[in-house]
């Protein structure tokens, strides 16, 4: 039974990735890290797949290879991962629907005043840059700034600033720390998409590094996130920013330092030295995030869990159900408990079929999910409170 050797090592691949991003393994925790480095790219750009697989298909067809029954396997299966490749493509379009029943929870009946705008907005796509260019994120219109100092902790103290050309006077912040298991990671690798889309639009974006395990340990991270807080307050405004209206975000280990910041605004035990900065957010975006306790001092609450209170500002929570390296259920336990206790919008969008990690590249959902994050700022915005939270810090065990 002759077997078109080459089509098979080009489809079976493709199709055991795909079958793991579809049915991901969970346990035990070395299988699920493996699962996610096989599946990251494959289950938010479907369509590089496809390309291939499909070229592969029009050749091994063309030099007439599929007229034996083993040719035929090859090709059937071929025509599963097209399959399965379709139905990572439909869960990815079902981000927009979630994304939007997420904002109308969280704002209620009057969340948009015209609300069918708004869904069509979600729906409205870089199509040509997710199809064609998922790994360039640059935009001509945004100047980037790099490497500028916050701190004394050398390459692990600096920012890349992003603003528009046209350098626009009092705008809003945006405050992206980056992931990477606080071991690894760097500032201009996650959320590039997100970051390039603000800045086009007029804002003040920034992604930091920051000291990381094994030379620092909790709460030395969360510091740093607090550094760059008090440096765009002393500084912002030089650089077009308005230091009234900052979002701090992060992905993965970055989310978690993002909530830590957002629920300890102005809390002296993580600003040594300069405790009487404020450190106070706006909002905060915490995506694909872990949200449990570090090892570090003890005597320091450590997990966003333990330090949510009724002044806490308004969150978008995102995170996939096939998050085999930080699962979904404490993206779900803080999104209940941020609603129990605050009394502020909590936005919570539970991506189907996505993946560790999935705002590395345009895609159909982090596209979709940009779009959404977008209009949690303008609602924001639009209903800041005007008076400071009402609690500065954590409450201490």
């Amino acid at each position: 039974m002759a077997v078109p050797v080459g089509y098979v090592i080009t489809a079976a691949p493709i199709a055991g990735c795909v079958a793991l991003a579809l049915m991901p393994l969970r346990r035990p925790p070395i299988l699920a890290a493996l699962t996610f480095r096989l599946t990251l790219a494959i289950n938010e750009l479907p369509f590089i797949a496809l390309y291939y697989l499909a070229a592969a298909t029009v050749l091994v067809i063309g030099q007439h290879d599929v007229t034996s029954p083993g040719g035929w396997a090859a090709l059937g299966l071929g025509a599963l991962a097209m399959a399965g490749l379709g139905v990572i493509v439909w869960r990815e379009l079902q981000a927009g629907p979630v994304v939007h029943a997420a904002l109308a929870e969280a704002f209620g009946d009057g969340w948009a005043p015209d609300r069918a705008a708004t869904a069509a907005r979600l729906r409205r796509l870089p199509l040509g840059r997710i199809l064609f260019q998922p790994f360039s994120a640059r935009r001509f219109s945004v100047q980037k700034l790099a490497n500028i100092s916050y701190g004394d902790a050398g390459r692990r103290n600096r920012l890349d600033l992003y603003r528009h050309r046209g350098r626009p006077e009092n705008a809003p912040v945006l405050i992206h720390l980056h992931g990477g298991h606080f071991t690894q990671g760097h500032k201009s690798r996650q959320a590039m998409p997100l970051i390039y889309r603000l800045a086009s639009q007029g804002w003040v974006c920034i992604s930091a590094n920051y000291r990381l395990s094994p030379a620092a340990t909790f709460p030395d991270f969360l510091v740093d996130a607090k550094k760059v807080l008090a440096w765009v307050r002393e500084n912002g405004a030089r650089y077009g920013a308005d230091p009234a209206t900052v979002f701090v975000a992060g992905s993965s280990a970055g989310a978690h330092l993002a909530a830590m910041a957002a629920l300890t605004p102005n809390d002296p035990a993580f600003q040594p030295g300069f405790e009487d900065a404020d450190t106070s957010v706006t909002a905060a975006i915490t995506l694909g995030g872990y949200y449990g306790p570090l090892d570090g001092d003890g005597a320091l609450p450590s997990s966003p869990m333990a330090c949510i209170h009724r002044g806490a500002p308004p969150f978008f929570i995102a995170h996939g159900t096939n998050d085999t390296v930080a699962g979904v259920e404490m993206a779900r336990d803080l999104a209940r408990k941020l609603r129990a206790t605050s009394g502020t919008p909590v936005v919570y969008a539970e991506l189907p079929g996505a993946q560790h990690a999935f705002d590395l590249f345009h895609s159909l959902r982090f596209d979709t999910l940009v779009n959404g994050i977008e209009a949690f700022a303008t609602l924001v915005r639009a209903r800041a409170r005007q008076t400071r939270p009402d609690h500065n810090g954590c409450v201490r065990p």
